[in-house]
């Protein structure tokens, strides 16, 4: 992390707390709600059994001796935190163990006969399929008379408010997506990112494009895609998703490629963008990477080096989601003013975000922000879905 004074890292111990009701509640009721999407076997049933009396009461168990990955998750932490309560390690890192080990309850892993079964794929698809998408979609037939710099603007919104909010009327009026977007604001750097994609063919550029959740937030983050490729803004767009199911509804390579067939199967302009982004996969134009990394409990500073290569190498990296955030500036309870630019200045290149609030963790805002945000509604600004913002450090 920068060489900055860094607060300590986020736990879950404090009841009361948001991370602690993450692990106390929300987990508990995810592996219900796994429970119920699947006719699972009594096997299964079991495992999910066993994995939530650990949650409720237990410590963190090791993985087993033959688990695929087991040398990574013991050089990402696992043997300094096996054997604490999921309470009192590091909240970011006892999240995304816990998916490990729900996937493993659920034979996710393998061998046998749910080897490879997303357990979240309902709730993913009931999401893409829902008639509200039909909605946002059907937009894009407005959307596309417009001149390009406001189609990017309205796109850009889109991406950032996901399924936090009425994308389709963003899309459908883009007068409207700014006078609704831009007050839920708290940081927008949207005229630094645009200056970093010169709308030029010849510029030829890369666009990271690290995504965070699937469905309705996948779908405009792919029309963002198609839409910079379209206008010469980038060459070539390298999206990276997760290598397999993680946090409920995280975008994995199968969920790019149901986004993708939902969008053809749609009429008008979502159908075209659909074609041009199935083509773009197929010439390599837009590339998806599933980096192990994706899905690791620690934070971007501990990237590997491949990885770091990758976005050195990039024009502009955007961070997609809440998560994302987090290992972007480190799970901490920074000051929300200290600089978004220092707690990323370890970053390989030029870095944006784009981030609806949904945890404790934000940097980058006014005193005079922070101090009406809290005025006006407390702490709940930071956790709500109500704000979101657009940062960059170039």
């Amino acid at each position: 992390m920068p060489d900055i004074p860094a607060p300590p890292v986020i736990v879950g111990d404090e009841p009361g707390s948001f991370p602690h009701g993450v692990l106390a509640e929300r987990h508990p009721a995810i592996i219900r709600q796994v429970r119920d999407a699947f006719p699972y076997d009594p096997a299964v049933h079991r495992a999910l059994d066993a994995l939530l009396e650990s949650c409720a009461r237990g410590v963190i168990e090791p993985l087993a001796a033959d688990a695929h990955d087991r040398d990574r998750w013991r050089a990402w932490g696992l043997d300094a935190y096996a054997g604490r309560s999921w309470f009192e390690v590091p909240w970011l890192w006892s999240e995304s163990y816990f998916y490990r080990r729900l996937l493993h309850a659920v034979g996710y892993f393998g061998p046998g006969p749910w080897q490879g079964i997303d357990p979240f794929r309902p709730s993913k698809l009931a999401e893409l399929d829902a008639p509200a998408t039909d909605e946002e979609l059907a937009a894009l037939d407005g959307l596309a008379s417009r001149p390009a710099e406001e189609q990017g603007h309205a796109l850009l919104h889109g991406s950032l408010w996901g399924n936090r909010a009425d994308l389709g009327f963003r899309l459908s009026d883009a007068g409207a997506e700014g006078r609704a977007a831009v007050p839920g604001l708290v940081a927008d750097d949207s005229e630094v990112l645009w200056s970093l994609l010169p709308a030029s063919r010849a510029a030829g550029g890369t666009l990271c494009l690290v995504a965070d959740n699937a469905g309705r937030e996948l779908v405009p983050d792919l029309l963002l895609a198609a839409h910079l490729l379209a206008q010469g803004r980038v060459g070539r767009v390298l999206l990276h998703v997760k290598p397999y199911p993680y946090y409920v509804s995280d975008a994995t390579t199968a969920d790019v490629v149901d986004a993708l067939r939902r969008l053809t199967a749609a009429p008008g302009e979502a159908a075209a963008h659909g074609r041009r982004l199935w083509a773009a996969m197929a010439d390599g134009t837009l590339t998806v990477r599933a980096h192990p990394f994706a899905a690791a409990p620690l934070p971007y500073a501990e990237m590997p080096d491949d990885l770091r290569a990758e976005f050195a190498a990039a024009t502009l990296t955007i961070v997609k989601g809440d998560l994302n955030y987090r290992r972007l500036v480190g799970d901490r309870l920074w000051p929300p003013t200290t600089p978004f630019t220092d707690v990323t200045a370890y970053f390989p290149g030029p870095v944006a975000a784009l981030r609806t609030l949904k945890s404790d963790v934000v940097t980058g805002l006014s005193a005079r922000t922070e101090a009406a945000l809290t005025a006006a509604e407390g702490q709940r600004w930071r956790t709500g879905g109500t704000h979101a913002l657009i940062q960059v450090r170039t």
